[in-house]
């Protein structure tokens, strides 16, 4: 399956539909803790991880002149390629803003298609005027090296207690944002418009009045049933 049919099929589905998929092949923990929408109304993006990495502030690192490095988080934008979502693993820091509007702006204008992180964000006015979508845990108006220090890009991460390997897919709605492990992204991919199908279907049936003993999930007879309204529609 190609990237492009892999991103069509996970656009179409939900996160808590791919965590109900991921947890059949025995993956638990893949919804990233603390990513939430910045604003209401964002769409569903998919994209491949771009990860960057935070630790501890210290103090002989963390200087304003370390924006300036070779090292920094300024470096790592410019290496973002377009359609990337940047994840960025903050050890859930709320009181230090990891990016701020010049530099969301800068992502926007190199086609990232959203940054998610468990860290926070500063300058949200401006943030939100750049039009890069962002789940975060919040704002707070400091800047990075108040509680952090930049340390590396395209390296797994750990972000919102989630392992994260660069080139993962990022799946990300108004529940959050779902790691799809890029070994089994084909997979996923291809189990998840039938079972969108088939709650949809499920859906139907509570809302016809149907009890969900035996429905949800569908035993045999249910799953018969299923079938032969699947097979009637198509």
């Amino acid at each position: 399956m190609t990237d492009d049919a892999i991103a069509d099929a996970l656009r179409g589905v939900t996160t808590a539909t791919l965590t109900t998929l991921l947890l059949k092949h025995g993956l638990r923990n893949t919804w990233i803790r603390g990513a939430a929408p910045l604003r209401a109304g964002l769409p569903r993006l998919v994209g491949r991880a771009f990860t960057l990495r935070f630790v501890p502030a210290r103090e002989d690192l963390a200087t304003p002149e370390s924006w300036s490095s070779p090292i920094s988080t300024r470096a790592a934008i410019e290496a973002m390629p377009a359609g990337c979502i940047a994840v960025v693993d903050a050890m859930g820091t709320t009181d230090a803003g990891i990016f701020g509007d010049i530099l969301c702006a800068r992502m926007a204008r190199r086609g990232v298609a959203a940054l998610v992180t468990d860290g926070v964000v500063r300058d949200v006015a401006g943030v939100l005027g750049t039009g890069l979508p962002v789940w975060c845990r919040g704002a707070a108006a400091p800047p990075s090296v108040a509680g952090l220090t930049f340390v590396a890009w395209q390296q797994p991460v750990g972000c919102g207690g989630v392992a994260v390997f660069p080139d993962d897919w990022i799946v990300v709605d108004g529940d959050g944002a779902v790691v799809v492990p890029a070994a089994l992204a084909a997979k996923i991919a291809e189990a998840a418009p039938e079972q969108e199908r088939l709650e949809s279907w499920i859906m139907g049936e509570v809302e016809a009045g149907a009890s969900l003993p035996g429905l949800y999930p569908p035993n045999a007879e249910q799953r018969a049933r299923y079938e032969a309204w699947k097979k009637a529609r198509s």
